[in-house]
């Protein structure tokens, strides 16, 4: 008898802490989801009712009090798609050696280290490099590429150690089964590993390219904030966010600040919902 009373105080224990952590992990969740619904849901409202087609395709006028924001939309895709272009190949890359061609060793941990150091420096930190070493140093001026390479600088951790655990997760008997016919180990890496993990490779391009979106400050010290479409990668631009700053900081116009912002965050979701779809698609391929 006693073992048994024992036996249900233990059972009544553990499914008392079952549900206690069950519930802490859902009221966690549904705060979380909460705030994101209150943050999207008051800038959205506060947004879309002063969003319109010339709003999306006309010039700023009056530094930004009137008009539309059509050169910042395309100064954000423009320093975007740059960084990615100088971030995506150097980080697979780099993922790619640490993951297969390395065994580990003080240098890898301190190379592993340096990245994950990197990730977390605040971006006024590359910001002020950008501007010292780039814009000065080396005389590139405020300019697109400038802040391309900032951002690209910034993104790169987030490529490396995204791409490395995807890498990671495919099997060994992939890699075995494909050196046992034969392939070298360049070709299995090239023609199984990395499409086996296309899904987390493309997660990792979307986070980074949404973490540089969403810049201000690294862009605010390097890529200027000229009021022009950027017509070479010489020519200084003014990204969304830094408009935005500049709208609401200097009390410009807080209805187009709305604006702006409705705007960049309809395009990070859609880039975050684009991963989604691709993670999926490429997912069920891989199956």
């Amino acid at each position: 008898m006693k073992k048994r009373k024992l036996a249900k105080h233990v059972l009544a224990k553990r499914k008392l802490a079952q549900r206690t952590a069950f519930f802490f992990i859902t009221a966690t969740a549904v705060i979380t989801i909460g705030f994101f619904a209150l943050i999207v849901g008051h800038v959205l409202v506060k947004g879309m009712a002063n969003i319109n087609w010339e709003f999306l395709t006309a010039y700023p006028a009056r530094m930004g009090r009137e008009g539309g924001i059509f050169p910042t939309i395309i100064g954000t895709l423009v320093l975007t798609g740059a960084a990615l272009l100088i971030a995506v190949p150097l980080g697979i890359a780099a993922a790619v050696y640490l993951s297969e061609y390395t065994k580990g060793g003080p240098g890898i941990k301190i190379i592993r280290s340096a990245i994950e150091s990197l990730a977390g420096i605040p971006s006024i930190i590359y910001g002020l490099f950008g501007f010292a070493f780039l814009v000065t140093f080396l005389r590139m001026g405020f300019s697109v590429l400038s802040g391309a390479i900032t951002l690209a600088l910034m993104i790169l951790p987030i490529i490396i150690r995204t791409t490395e655990e995807a890498i990671r997760t495919v099997p060994d008997d992939y890699r075995q089964a494909s050196l046992a016919l034969g392939a070298t180990r360049w070709q299995t890496t090239s023609h199984v590993v990395l499409p086996a993990a296309l899904p987390g490779i493309i997660t990792a391009v979307m986070l980074a390219s949404g973490r540089a979106v969403g810049e201000t400050a690294a862009v605010w010290l390097t890529a200027g904030g000229a009021l022009k479409l950027p017509l070479s990668l010489h020519d200084p631009t003014r990204p969304m966010t830094l408009h935005l700053y500049y709208l609401a900081a200097e009390g410009l116009s807080l209805e187009r600040s709305y604006a702006t912002a409705a705007v960049l965050l309809i395009l990070v979701l859609a880039v975050y919902t684009l991963a989604i779809f691709l993670r999926q698609k490429y997912g069920m391929k891989r199956r």
